[in-house]
């Protein structure tokens, strides 16, 4: 499977992403909620229009919840339809990393954030101009910021 191929529209640097966060799973339990944990370190989904960012249209920043790393921003963000929170691209190339999912029977490209190697959701090749890329990403994931 080919990884997802796009431009950045900003070529911003969140600092943050430079330097990668090792913890033991037990940390990660200790500081996530369990919810974030089964998301997060485990792979896990929440349900589809049950996420807190998912109908969400605020401006605003999005950041891994684990780590704080910047992932998304609300200029990115589309109504799918799909029950999770959607975006044409992450922040910057250096966000987030992708892998092969071959869980449920599918091949899927799973999203990751880049320096906690949290597991963030899926992209896809549904979604609408200019990238055709459909970040389907699970709420627990993420960390709204709002913009003053």
């Amino acid at each position: 499977m080919t990884r997802p191929k796009w431009k950045s529209r900003k070529e911003k640097t969140d600092s943050s992403a430079r330097s990668p966060i090792t913890k033991t799973e037990d940390q990660w339990r200790r500081e996530l909620t369990p919810e974030q944990f089964r998301i997060l370190r485990q792979k896990g989904t929440e349900p589809a229009f049950t996420g807190r960012y998912w109908n969400t249209d605020e401006p605003g920043t999005y950041r891994c919840a684990a780590c704080n790393t910047l992932l998304f921003t609300s200029e990115a963000k589309f109504a799918s339809g799909c029950g999770w929170p959607s975006f044409t691209e992450p922040e910057g190339e250096a966000s987030v990393t992708f892998a092969t999912d071959l869980s449920h029977g599918m091949v899927r490209t799973e999203v990751l954030c880049a320096r906690c190697d949290s597991h963030l959701g899926h992209v896809f090749d549904d979604g609408p101009a200019p990238t055709g890329k459909r970040y389907c990403i699970n709420s627990a994931a993420l960390r709204m910021e709002g913009e003053d």
